[in-house]
């Protein structure tokens, strides 16, 4: 079992069984395909939506983030047009916080650290890196030093690095250590 299989069992403990499929007819003899491996990119952004959605928590209507700024869904705080979030939006439901969690992640998210960590090499590192950034923002990476310990390729400082940033208003907060940890674990 990989890393990223053991994560993602913990984070969706109930997968449903796949459903077999109907069986081809007797005129017809094309074989099964097996389902193409995901590549690296999907793979880390499915794993750093995970770690998102159980760290931000769901909200249908707007509100303010611990940073007080106004967010929505999975702490978003624009929308796919480019429009800031205010507390006078209208609700969404949850199949537009999804869309626009799968949309930063992948737009906004996985570029920039590819950008700024170009030495990245396994999907559960970019996925950690991924859910590090969509937190606390590329602005943070660009200057930490957890940016200048992955592109020195010092993999084993890496967790540690992760693990500073857990303070929100000058505390430490749970919810973060529980956060880095989960990100560090990636690793």
């Amino acid at each position: 079992m990989t890393l990223v299989a053991w994560f993602l069992g913990l984070i969706r403990p109930t997968v449903p069984e796949p459903v077999a499929a109907p069986q081809a007819l007797e005129s017809e003899s094309v074989a099964p395909q097996p389902a193409a491996p995901k590549d690296f990119h999907t793979l880390a952004c499915e794993v750093a939506a995970a770690l998102a959605r159980r760290f931000e928590g769901l909200y249908l209507v707007p509100y303010l983030c611990p940073a007080g700024v106004p967010s929505i869904g999975y702490g978003a705080t624009y929308y796919p047009d480019g429009t800031r979030v205010t507390l006078h939006d209208s609700a969404i439901d949850q199949r537009q916080a999804e869309y626009m969690l799968l949309w930063m992640v992948r737009t906004v998210y996985l570029p920039a650290v590819l950008k700024l960590c170009p030495a990245v090499d396994t999907p559960e590192r970019l996925a950690a890196l991924i859910d590090w950034t969509f937190n606390l923002g590329a602005g943070n990476l660009k200057v930490s030093t957890l940016r200048k310990r992955v592109n020195a390729g010092r993999w084993d400082d890496v967790p540690a690095e992760i693990r500073k940033w857990n303070r929100g208003g000058g505390r430490v907060l749970r919810g973060l250590v529980l956060r880095r940890e989960a990100e560090a674990a990636l690793i």
